[in-house]
């Protein structure tokens, strides 16, 4: 079995807990990718919280999975880059790491998660130049409104792949921000749900279709074969019940 070697910068991450927040570590986890195949992951961290009931419930994780359905954002990143939800604050890292990103705004509701990740000190594993280039705002990700022109809005508030409501919000966020585009957590999802349900292909010109009715200035990267990556992720992760409810 393939062991997964992501050439993304991947913090350390230790155990640690923060209220109902913990993150834990796995030493081995198979898993497949967004788009790729199956790959066993060593020591994986993942961000679990304690739900009312007791149960803990896997919010975020190093997979394959997770990091492939974030990267396409991070990897053509520019200027301002706005995340909306801290997570394990591994997008907004990566997207600190580039050179053509100035600055990144993480907009981050809980305090916990906040005080967790200054404990791990993600950020600190940074060179300065990159650490120097992110700013941390707590708040609501559905009602903040930036101080400075938005060139990429990368939203990642959302616990479930696939779910309805999903481009409203982020409609909702883009109207608060005005970003030159934006690359949503599941976007890929929701393209080929929506897609389907408007009896739209999967191919360049139905993606473009979705898009524009849409009403969203979507990041659709060029120099990558963005249909099979869609497709991929489409055939891995969504299931025919998956149709949005509105179609």
């Amino acid at each position: 079995m393939e062991i997964y070697q992501p050439t993304w910068f991947i913090p350390t991450y230790q155990p640690v807990q923060h209220g109902d927040w913990q993150v834990q570590i796995g030493p081995m986890v198979l898993c497949k990718g967004y788009w790729s195949p199956a790959r066993l992951c060593l020591n994986m961290a993942g961000l679990l919280r304690r739900e009312a009931d007791g149960t803990l419930r896997t919010w975020m994780s190093m997979t394959p999975m997770e990091i492939e359905s974030q990267e396409l954002g991070c990897q053509f990143a520019r200027g301002h880059v706005l995340v909306m939800g801290m997570g394990m604050g591994w997008a907004a890292a990566n997207s600190a790491l580039r050179p053509e990103v100035t600055r990144v705004t993480v907009v981050e509701r809980d305090p916990l998660v906040l005080s967790m990740i200054e404990t791990l000190d993600i950020f600190g594993q940074l060179p300065d130049a990159a650490r120097a280039k992110i700013h941390i705002v707590q708040g609501d990700a559905l009602a903040y409104v930036p101080d400075q022109p938005v060139d990429l809005l990368m939203p990642d508030i959302w616990l479930p792949l696939v779910s309805d409501g999903r481009v409203e919000q982020v409609r909702q966020m883009a109207e608060n921000c005005r970003p030159k585009q934006i690359y949503f957590w599941g976007q890929e999802m929701e393209i080929a749900r929506h897609a389907r349900a408007w009896g739209l292909g999967w191919d360049a010109p139905g993606i473009q279709a979705t898009v524009e009715r849409f009403g969203l200035p979507l990041l659709i990267p060029e120099g990558v074969d963005y249909p099979a990556k869609l497709a991929a992720a489409a055939n891995h992760w969504m299931q025919d019940r998956w149709l949005p409810a509105a179609a």
